[in-house]
């Protein structure tokens, strides 16, 4: 597997991969580099989850929770410290090590 670009990654998880789940088997990356990106897309997934509340089309319902399925593999997340806004991102302090 040849190695992804860190930094597009997290300004853009799905433009490099296709599924949370590749995050996981990504031998090129280490855990919290991991955990940062999956941080990151729930941000974008739920984001996709307001526009699709406020009427516009949905690309993928199972997105955020395939993405918080893989992301608890890897981490305890505590929901309840996710952010205030529309999107519930989910604070660094909110994933702590298993």
């Amino acid at each position: 597997m040849s190695k992804i670009d860190y930094e597009q990654a997290l300004l853009d998880p799905g433009s490099v991969f296709t599924r949370p789940e590749d995050i996981l088997i990504n031998p090129t990356l280490s855990r919290e580099q991991k955990i940062e990106i999956l941080r990151r897309w729930t941000y974008d997934a739920n984001e996709m989850s307001v526009a699709t509340e406020e009427g516009m089309p949905d690309g993928n319902n199972d997105l955020l929770r395939r993405i918080l399925v893989v992301l608890k593999s890897l981490t305890d997340i505590d929901l309840e410290k996710t952010s205030s806004t529309k999107q519930h991102g989910i604070p660094r302090s909110a994933v702590k090590p298993k």
